[in-house]
């Protein structure tokens, strides 16, 4: 596995859009389970916006550990992104009033940063695994 280079990344990077559907895959303590997310890409950082009581927000806080797919086309082939790490519950409210100020479709869910009900994830990758549109063989790196 190589290390993720700042070309590589920048490469990777820019196939991410503010917001996209992403399959986000947790554990309940007996199984993955996997769900679509809308992921934030902001900063040059991943974000989920989801809801506190969520099972997917309960799974994280229990085992943080994830794995998420990412399918884009890149003109007539299609490629992905899939990555793994750890998620880290947000409890900071200036980084969640900044995220929320970029979230189009966050007041069709909750109030604002300090509403109960509203958890924001990061993201922290270990692992990327990057197929190329018109590639044959992802390209595996280690941050």
């Amino acid at each position: 596995m190589k290390k993720l280079t700042a070309s590589a990344k920048k490469e990777i990077w820019g196939n991410f859009s503010k917001f996209q559907t992403a399959y986000l895959a947790t554990y309940d303590g007996k199984t993955p389970r996997v769900r679509p997310v809308s992921l934030g890409c902001i900063d040059s950082r991943l974000w989920v916006f989801t809801s506190a009581g969520s099972k997917k927000a309960r799974e994280m806080a229990k085992d943080p550990a994830f794995e998420f797919c990412y399918a884009f086309k890149g003109g007539e082939h299609s490629g992905y992104i899939r990555a793994s790490g750890k998620a880290r519950i947000v409890k900071d409210r200036r980084t969640k009033a900044k995220m929320v100020a970029q979230c189009p479709f966050f007041k069709e869910y909750w109030k604002g940063p300090d509403d109960p009900e509203f958890a924001l994830v990061e993201l922290l990758i270990k692992e990327i695994e990057y197929l190329k549109p018109g590639e044959m063989y992802p390209a595996r790196y280690k941050l």
